[in-house]
């Protein structure tokens, strides 16, 4: 009996199978609903029912949105392949800023006091966590994010914005209250200390210019033993200082000691300088 079906259908059969082989040959473990249907010539509907079949090897980042994550054999039991491969892909495709942030830009730099269980993000818009079998993303946000300087690191798998070590040390101060608290903050920042240069953390606080950030961030710096950068933070500050608490806080603050070189009033049981 003869075929009927057209040259274009057999052409499309396996397409979005071939397209996913094609990324990974290329190095690439993501990609778009449109990337898809624009490379293969499959249809919205076709492409979409070609994916489901294919079971656990290409996963959506969310149920709301077109972007998808192919998931290698070796993945299959986290349920995605590591961030860091694709949060670039992700956001050329939203069309936003971002960085790898706080403890997770500090882990790049061999800075692990504790074990992560989360990637932490950078981005200027807030964002829903993205959960993925045992891959979870939490957001945070910075309007001015153009401002903070970052990296690709070394031996990288895929390109990626990583915040210097002077900015990664000047965010896990600014969202102390938000990873655990101004301890686990400093105890981040105490491996990072060798790999700051005073010109880049000159850099980052005329970026961000926040004294009572700035203030915090040169207590803690100065107690981690470092003199010059503590220094550089100093300098960089007024002369005339506004008190302001070590870890933001409510409530009294007549009973709590003040370090009179940073006008911090020193609310925490384990760092002095």
């Amino acid at each position: 009996m003869k075929d009927t079906k057209s040259p274009t259908k057999h052409r499309l059969i396996g397409a979005a199978e071939a397209f996913i082989d094609a990324r990974l040959a290329m190095g690439r473990v993501a990609f778009s609903l449109a990337e898809l249907t624009k490379e293969s010539g499959l249809s919205p509907i076709a492409a979409r029912f070609q994916l489901l079949r294919l079971g656990g090897q290409a996963t959506r980042v969310s149920p709301r949105q077109p972007f998808y994550l192919i998931v290698s054999p070796e993945h299959r039991s986290l349920g995605a392949p590591p961030p860091t491969w694709w949060l670039q892909d992700y956001f050329d495709w939203l069309g936003r800023p971002y960085y790898l942030a706080l403890q997770s830009a500090a882990g790049v730099y061999g800075s692990n006091p504790q074990a992560l269980q989360v990637t932490q993000v950078m981005t200027d818009r807030p964002r829903r966590p993205i959960q993925i079998g045992r891959i979870h993303i939490q957001f945070y946000v910075k309007r001015e994010i153009e401002r903070t300087p970052t990296r690709q690191p070394a031996g990288a798998a895929a390109p990626l914005c990583v915040s210097l070590p002077e900015a990664t040390a000047y965010d896990l101060i600014r969202y102390a209250e938000r990873i655990g608290g101004i301890e686990r903050a400093a105890e981040t920042i105490r491996p990072l200390l060798p790999l700051m240069r005073v010109r880049e953390l000159k850099r980052v606080l005329d970026a961000e210019n926040e004294p009572a950030v700035a203030q915090r961030l040169g207590f803690v710096i100065e107690a981690g033993g470092n003199p010059s950068l503590a220094k550089a933070v100093r300098d960089w500050l007024p002369d005339e200082l506004t008190p302001a608490t070590l870890s933001p806080a409510t409530g009294r603050r007549d009973s709590l000691p003040l370090v009179e070189r940073w006008q911090i009033l020193n609310n925490s049981c384990e760092l002095k300088v």
